[in-house]
């Protein structure tokens, strides 16, 4: 879903990891959905959101006809660091539909002079998101669980993550992240992760997004969604 601003307003400065949420129009959806961004145009001055048909609010929000008018907040939340050692090598991972918000996080870091690479992981080869952007972008390296694209299985299984890279950026299923961060852990390597709590405010109000973290409970969607491992108690 490619996105502008109404009234010829221009979009607000947006950082690789924020989300924004939009308001449903429908008379039994109450909350807003929280929604990755997945690209930023500023010359267009578009933004560009990946949904997943995953109930009745996403469904409808995928089924409406271009122009519509929507009721969005934006930016929220905090981001990826994009501040990289020189040289330094970077591997950004996603599984399923949260590879969303390493798009943009990719383009940024080109944009700063650094290649990016992307380790992408889904069930079969047709659920493997906007791909070709992504090899637009860096060098992309792929696993699927049936072996119709890449290497076969989940994405911790692929060699590269035998390789030395100074920090890893990962947004997916908990499982996948937690096993990622396990594997940055072992290897010294720093790492970053977006966090899919459910976020129905957005604003820190309803306290539904709430993650444990070293400093005690926070709010996914005003501390994060993006945090370092090192202050998450994962084990």
């Amino acid at each position: 879903m490619i996105l502008t601003p109404a009234d010829g307003e221009s979009l607000p400065k947006m950082s690789p990891g924020q989300f924004v949420q939009i308001s449903v129009d429908a008379p039994d959806v109450f909350l807003r959905r929280p929604i990755s961004v997945n690209d930023v145009d500023p010359k267009e001055n578009t933004i560009t959101l990946l949904i997943r048909n995953a109930g009745k609010g996403t469904t409808i929000l995928t089924s409406l006809p271009s122009g519509n008018h929507l009721n969005i907040l934006l930016p929220l939340g905090n981001g990826f660091t994009t501040e990289i050692p020189e040289n330094g090598r970077v591997l950004l991972i996603g599984g399923g539909v949260g590879v969303a918000p390493l798009l943009y996080l990719g383009k940024t870091l080109k944009n700063k002079g650094f290649k990016p690479e992307f380790l992408l992981g889904a069930r079969t080869s047709s659920d493997l998101l906007s791909i070709d952007e992504f090899r637009e972008t860096g060098t992309v390296y792929t696993c699927t669980e049936d072996g119709s694209d890449g290497i076969q299985g989940l994405v911790t299984s692929h060699p590269i993550l035998n390789e030395s890279f100074c920090r890893y950026y990962c947004c997916g299923p908990a499982p996948m992240m937690k096993a990622v961060a396990k594997i940055a852990r072992q290897n010294g390597i720093d790492c970053e992760v977006s966090l899919e709590n459910m976020m129905a405010c957005g604003l820190g109000a309803c306290l539904c997004c709430i993650e444990k973290t070293v400093k005690g409970n926070v709010c996914v969607c005003t501390e994060g969604p993006v945090f370092n491992i090192s202050s998450l108690t994962w084990n």
